[in-house]
Parts: C-alpha cells; sequence; structure tokens
C-alpha cells in the first residue's frame, strides 16, 4: 500500500470512529513508514563514481522495499545527483522537484569524480514532498570533518520528521569530559526530544559508529528492553531491528564488515546502522533487517573485509514501524 493511500485510510478511520464527523486538528493518526539507509562510502570504494553501479543498485532497492523515507551516509555530491535523476526516472517520488536534501560534512576534494572534486556528506530522501530541511552541526570532533544531523518533514505531514545522522568513532575525551562520540549523540538524541516535546514524531536512521550493547547508547535505547544482549538502558527509544530474536534479541542484524571494535554478544561482525522511533510514539509492533550487501560494482577492489565488486563496506538497514502522528 503506499503512503499516500496509507496516510488516506488512517484518517478515514479516525473519521469512523468519530461517527463521521470531522476529526479535530490535535487529533492522532497512526500511520506506518517503510525506512531504508546505506552507508554506501561513496569516497572510500567509489571515489565519487556515478556509473559503476552503485546508482542502479540503491535506487532499485528504494524502488523495490516500497521506502517511503531514505536515508544515505558517506554519498558523494554527484552520487546525490545522480540518484535524484535515477529515482525520478523510476517514479518514486509523488514530487520529482522536491523530494531530496544534501548536507556536506567535508570539504571539496574528499570525492573525485572525474577532472573534479566535490564534498560527501548525508543525504535524505523523501517519497512525498518535503518541507525544506533543519539542519544542525554536530559537537566537534577534533577533525575538519563537520558532521551533522539533518531532518525534513513531508509537507503534507508536518509533525512527521525524518532525520539522518554519521557519528564519529572518535573516542577523544573533550574539553566538557565527555568523548566526542558521546557528546555527538547525545546533541542528536536532544534534537530528537525537541521534536517529541512539542508533539511531533521523529524516525532517525543512519551510521552510529555504535553498537547497540555499548553504553553510549544506553540514553538511547528505552528500559522496556531489558534482555542479556542489550540492558542497563535508560531512553525512551527502540531500534527497529532491536526484537530479532531468530538472530540477537536485543541487538539485531550485523550491518559493517571490518573487524568489530568489540565482539558482538552474539558473535560475528557488528550492527552500527540503525534506525530508532521513540517508543511511545509507536503503535503496535515493527521489524528491521539488513540486506546483504550487492558485489554488482564494477572497479572495486577485494580486501580483507569484502569481495571484489562489493557496492559498500556496509548493509542496506530497513525497517517498517507504524507510529502515531499528531
Amino acid at each position: 500500500m503506499t503512503l499516500v493511500r496509507r496516510i488516506a485510510v488512517a484518517a478515514a478511520c479516525a473519521l469512523l470512529a468519530l461517527g463521521g464527523t470531522t476529526a479535530p486538528a490535535s487529533a492522532a493518526v497512526n500511520t506506518t513508514y517503510n525506512v531504508w539507509t546505506w552507508n554506501v562510502a561513496g569516497a572510500k570504494l567509489h571515489a565519487g563514481r556515478t556509473t559503476d553501479g552503485l546508482i542502479d543498485v540503491a535506487a532499485n532497492s528504494i524502488v523495490n522495499r516500497d521506502a517511503d523515507f531514505a536515508a544515505f551516509n558517506e554519498i558523494c555530491q554527484s552520487q546525490y545527483n545522480a540518484l535524484i535523476a535515477k529515482l525520478r526516472t523510476l517514479g518514486w517520488p509523488a514530487d520529482t522537484t522536491n523530494f531530496a536534501r544534501f548536507t556536506a560534512s567535508s570539504e571539496a576534494g574528499s570525492c573525485a569524480a572525474g577532472s573534479a572534486s566535490e564534498p560527501f556528506g548525508n543525504a535524505v530522501f523523501s517519497k512525498l514532498p518535503v518541507n525544506g530541511a533543519q539542519r544542525w552541526t554536530l559537537p566537534s570532533d577534533g577533525t575538519a570533518e563537520q558532521r551533522s544531523l539533518t531532518c525534513v518533514a513531508p509537507t503534507a505531514q508536518p509533525k512527521v520528521h525524518f532525520c539522518t545522522t554519521h557519528i564519529t568513532t572518535s573516542n577523544v575525551v573533550a574539553s566538557n569530559g565527555k568523548k566526542h562520540n558521546e557528546n555527538q549523540l547525545d546533541f542528536v538524541r536532544d534534537r530528537m526530544e525537541d521534536f517529541n516535546d512539542v508533539g511531533d514524531t521523529a524516525l532517525i536512521a543512519g551510521d552510529f559508529n555504535a553498537q547497540p550493547n555499548y553504553g553510549r547508547l544506553n540514553g538511547w535505547y528505552s528500559p522496556s528492553l531489558n534482555v542479556a544482549n542489550n540492558n542497563g538502558n535508560t531512553g525512551a527509544y527502540r531500534e527497529l531491528d532491536d526484537n530479532d530474536s531468530g538472530n540477537c534479541l536485543g541487538y539485531g542484524e550485523w550491518t559493517a564488515t571490518g573487524t568489530p571494535g568489540t565482539t558482538p554478544p552474539c558473535g560475528g561482525l557488528s550492527k552500527i546502522d540503525l534506525i530508532f522511533a521513540r517508543q511511545s510514539r509507536i503503535v503496535g509492533g515493527y521489524s528491521g533487517d539488513s540486506l546483504s550487501i550487492s558485489t554488482g560494482c564494477s572497479g572495486v577492489a577485494a580486501t580483507d573485509d569484502y569481495p571484489a565488486g562489493s557496492c559498500s563496506d556496509h548493509r542496506i538497514t530497513i525497517g517498517t514501524v507504524t507510529v502515531s502522528v499528531g
């Protein structure tokens, strides 16, 4: 069912429940969203290329998974532009002129696209047209990269916000006595709580560079999640794959190749690409999954971490959640 139809059905149900009368402006509507996120390593693996298969793999996955929102980390500006063009041809956005936003996190030169150079950063895509974008620069990690938080709201549902971020790996202690990655996680969470405080619903997806069982995520996860693989939580959020008992209950399925910072509680590779929704906004069930990495990208050499042709060193991460809006 399309997002537009889901919204219409939910609104119609609300009217029936009220005997056919017009619902007050403050009435909540339950809406289901399919969320999609991928760290594409656009500079590291692709050097800014747009014709090596990456764009087709990403765009086709967004359409095939019927995503309502999609987030990208480490995407080069030319790749972002190519995705806009490809998604238009596939008929995914409802408004082909107003469905994507890009936020650079590096200076020009991080991506080499032909004879030119360009920045890379984060991007968000929405099936429905959006109201501008909200952007914040995260607390510095002491490097030249300016990590960010970017959020968009559909014009049809201004009280819904879809956000993406890419948290630093730095464990260096900042001047306030907390580590850089902790400061950035706290900053992002506070912005999510700001949305909640004014009655809005926020979803966030991205590369958190922290495994679900890490202590620095305890302030994110709700204490209702209290299992051997994830406990000590004090926050207000649930990650859409944290109920995956088939893989690792409380943790979920791995998303990133390479040697984990610490061994995951169920072994294997690490999960650092996450999709969060505030528990108080979740209605009914939710689910998440990560998808195998395509090896259909040309010009990507094999390493110890991934085979030749890998389109990224991260998996695509998807999730579905029904939330209360309004």
